[in-house]
């Protein structure tokens, strides 16, 4: 067993929560309290209904979300809202979320654990997104058949490609979740070939427009990284169990 509060408080420090800058809606850290003692950590992509009654049945009372409950902005505490807090409270879970802090961490993040899946392992911090270089780009020459292959075992699932650059790639980039709109400023950044989770249609267009390789894997499934990272981590430093709750979208 450990104390709520002294695992926060390492997570705080280590994925560097106060300093890093997010999307107003994330409210990275500890979203919601439980009677201050943790067993077992749960994690999932996203706070769900089902993210926390999979939790519940599992004996956690600490789940560790990419995506937090409050992610739909300010609303009343009502429907799904009042769903999950009922959950989490009436099974004492308590919910930690960690969104741009653990995509762009170079340890443990969504993009530098998947880049290192397909076989690379000298990439470099790129893209700067409020104050931060957010995803991971490397020199590396590879036919785009095998990145694709390598991509398509990472992510454990099929994935969309939109062949419009060289076939043997020079620069990568990784942006993991949802940067397809990004396209442009990607290219100018000279990356030929760039992989993230989902993309707009026109993105598509783009692509073919720009001579740039477009490879997405999915929102959901490049996202799975960084937070099994983080509760293996932390299970490890405070000598807990933990499991991973994988409830994908589709997307």
């Amino acid at each position: 067993m450990a104390d709520l509060h002294e695992i926060v408080a390492w997570a705080d420090e280590w994925l560097s929560l106060r300093t890093i800058a997010d999307y107003p809606n994330a409210l990275n850290g500890l979203q919601i309290e439980n009677s201050g003692s943790v067993r077992k950590i749960a994690c999932a992509v996203d706070c769900s209904t089902g993210a926390l009654e999979a939790a519940a049945q599992s004996g956690a009372d600490l789940l560790i979300v990419h995506h937090g409950i409050f992610w739909s902005g300010l609303k009343p505490i009502s429907g799904s809202l009042a769903r999950k807090l009922r959950m989490a409270l009436q099974n004492n879970i308590a919910l930690y979320s960690a969104h741009l802090p653990l995509d762009l961490h170079e340890e443990i993040g969504n993009n530098a654990l998947l880049i290192r899946a397909l076989g690379i392992e000298d990439s470099e911090p790129f893209f700067e997104e409020r104050g931060s270089l957010l995803g991971r780009a490397a020199n590396a020459e590879m036919p785009i058949a095998e990145l694709v292959k390598r991509l398509r075992n990472a992510v454990g699932g099929e994935i969309k490609s939109f062949l419009a650059g060289p076939p043997v790639t020079r620069r990568i980039g990784l942006i993991t979740g949802g940067a397809g709109g990004e396209i442009e400023r990607i290219a100018r950044e000279g990356v030929d070939t760039f992989i993230t989770g989902e993309a707009p249609h026109w993105a598509a267009v783009a692509a073919r427009e720009l001579g740039v390789n477009l490879l997405l894997g999915g929102h959901y499934a490049t996202e799975t990284f960084g937070i099994k990272g983080l509760a293996q981590k932390l299970a490890e430093k405070f000598r807990l169990e933990w499991e991973f709750v994988d409830l994908p979208t589709g997307l």
